[in-house]
């Protein structure tokens, strides 16, 4: 699919979900903008991770802010559970413009320019369609990878760390993961962002990939992710 095709894709696709993806893109509410957060070294949020369906995999997942300057943010993320656990950095340029970061899973990714993680401010009804020439440290490729969002108004979320008052975006993502055996991989992730708390208080991330041979053996596609990540606490100085 060439990226004139996938641009009237998503266009079309609009609120329809991938199948298989939790959640619908209706009940959400009209409200202000979101504006950028202002960041402080110290600041720090925990998630709960799952992954996957009868047998899940799990994990508690911690962000914080290691330094602020005038040129960057740099956010040191750890991981631990019974099956993964490790750590990865990220540098924001300005908060929700990542330069280095994770972009489906937990690789890193140094992106030529900011990927465009927020771009405040968030207005309901507001989209962006970004293509963005990235390195994987994991695989050494360089690629390009598309990434289209829409934020779709305010919600009230309750999650483990408490109810926020968020603004729901729906995320649609061409990873440029093609092989000569596979297409790339499609992600459709539904966030909410609060202000309150400066980020993300949950994430339920679904993406498959279809074999090049399925589709005339008329299979199915083949599930890449299926994640929920929730807010356990936060602490902002």
């Amino acid at each position: 699919m060439d990226r004139r095709t996938f641009n009237r894709f998503l266009i079309s696709l609009g609120a329809v979900t991938l199948s298989g993806c939790a959640g619908t893109d209706f009940g959400t509410a009209s409200g202000p903008p979101v504006a950028a957060p202002a960041l402080k070294v110290g600041d720090r949020w925990l998630y709960r991770g799952r992954e996957g369906f009868r047998a899940p995999v799990v994990w508690e997942e911690t962000h914080e802010v290691t330094s602020v300057d005038a040129n960057a943010i740099q956010v040191r993320v750890t991981y631990a559970g019974d099956v993964v656990s490790g750590s990865r950095a990220e540098v924001w340029a300005t908060p929700g413009f990542v330069r280095v970061g994770s972009l489906m899973d937990i690789e890193t990714r140094e992106f030529v320019d900011p990927l465009k993680r927020y771009p405040f401010p968030l207005t309901p009804g507001q989209t962006w369609n970004q293509w963005v020439t990235n390195l994987n440290q994991t695989t050494h490729k360089v690629g390009q990878i598309n990434r289209y969002g829409h934020v779709l108004g305010w919600d009230k979320v309750a999650t483990p760390a408490g109810t926020f008052d968020a603004v729901r975006l729906r995320i649609f993502m061409r990873l440029d993961d093609e092989e000569f055996w596979r297409h790339p991989t499609q992600c459709n992730y539904l966030v909410w962002y609060a202000p309150a708390v400066g980020a993300s208080v949950r994430e339920e991330k679904d993406a498959e990939y279809w074999e090049k041979s399925d589709r005339m053996d008329g299979m199915g596609a083949v599930r890449a992710q299926h994640t929920l990540l929730e807010l356990v606490s936060f602490n902002r100085t």
